[in-house]
């Protein structure tokens, strides 16, 4: 295998020319089909972002600049504490010789926060809190643009030229990031600290923005909220939609409770939100797609994708 790792999607298909976005891969398939991203944000709602220039492998961490000594003691403290790690990179700037700066987030409701700090050196990461108490808070939203070619060369293609073209308020508010997840789904925004996930963000990515500027989602894009469960986030979506409240903590998930077992092949929630005027509940159902597909650029198997409704109860 030749080239840097961020440029490569399989190791048996060479490098394709910068722009241009091969009909056969991940996300093209994915567009064409029509695939929703609805539902599927992860479940972290902690985060710790660490600044890595230069060229990341499929595993970011280890297959980088990062001191190797310490990345498999950071990788432990980060299972143990629920904590995901994420390696950025200021758009443009991947063969920069330094960056130190890393911050800590949280996204759970009612501690929203994103800090600030720079390291002296990668072991420092070892011993720091993470729990908000040190660092510089962010003033407003940051967004991380998945770049992570090294993982799925779709995410490089379609997030690299958004990253360069976001119009953040300022340089700290956008960067690359290793992956996030979703990769047909590119190009992938995370927006902090509240952890809304994006997928497919059009353009320069100027709408998305604007929205959460002013304390807003775009539903067009919007994958859902990190650290809510799948049925939770498609009954948001739905009922956002159906309502017209945008706002960042609208419709918050009061109770999901499954009337299917566990595991079947249609599964089914009632889905409890909390409105501006009362409860809404939602009937859910999730069911596999009938078609299958390559799901990722490096996938071997084709697979179902979920399939999401939801109606109002009652």
């Amino acid at each position: 295998m030749t080239g840097d790792p961020d440029d490569l999607c399989r190791t048996d298909v060479p490098a394709r020319p910068a722009g241009r976005i091969d009909d056969g891969r991940c996300s093209v398939q994915s567009l064409a089909r029509g695939d929703s991203p609805v539902a599927t944000a992860a479940p972290v709602q902690r985060w710790l972002l660490i600044e890595q220039p230069g060229p990341w492998g499929r595993e970011a961490l280890t297959e980088s600049r990062f001191d190797a000594a310490a990345a498999g003691p950071l990788a432990r403290r980060s299972r143990a504490e629920g904590v995901r790690l994420l390696l950025i990179r200021r758009p443009g700037d991947r063969l920069a010789d330094s960056g130190r700066r890393w911050a800590y987030v949280d996204s759970r409701p009612g501690r929203e926060g994103l800090w600030w700090s720079v390291r002296d050196s990668d072991e420092d990461l070892l011993t720091a809190p993470w729990d908000g108490s040190v660092g510089e808070p962010a003033s407003g939203p940051t967004y991380l643009v998945c770049t992570h070619g090294g993982h799925d060369a779709c995410c490089a293609l379609r997030g690299r030229p958004l990253a360069r073209a976001l119009p953040a308020p300022g340089p700290a508010d956008v960067w690359e990031c290793s992956h996030l997840g979703g990769d047909r789904f590119a190009a992938n925004v995370l927006v902090l600290p509240h952890g809304f996930y994006y997928g497919q963000v059009p353009g320069d990515g100027a709408e998305l923005v604007a929205a959460h500027t002013a304390g807003q989602v775009v539903l067009p894009w919007l994958r859902g909220r990190a650290g809510v469960p799948p049925p939770g986030q498609a009954a948001q979506h739905f009922a956002r939609e159906a309502l017209g409240l945008l706002g960042i903590d609208d419709l918050p998930v009061v109770a999901v409770a499954q009337r299917t077992p566990p595991g079947a092949e249609t599964e089914r929630w009632v889905v409890t939100l909390a409105g501006p005027d009362g409860d809404v509940v939602t009937d859910v159902e999730s069911r596999p797609s009938a078609a299958t597909a390559l799901l990722t650029c490096r996938a071997t198997h084709p697979a179902h994708w979920r399939i999401w409704d939801v109606a109002f109860a009652g």
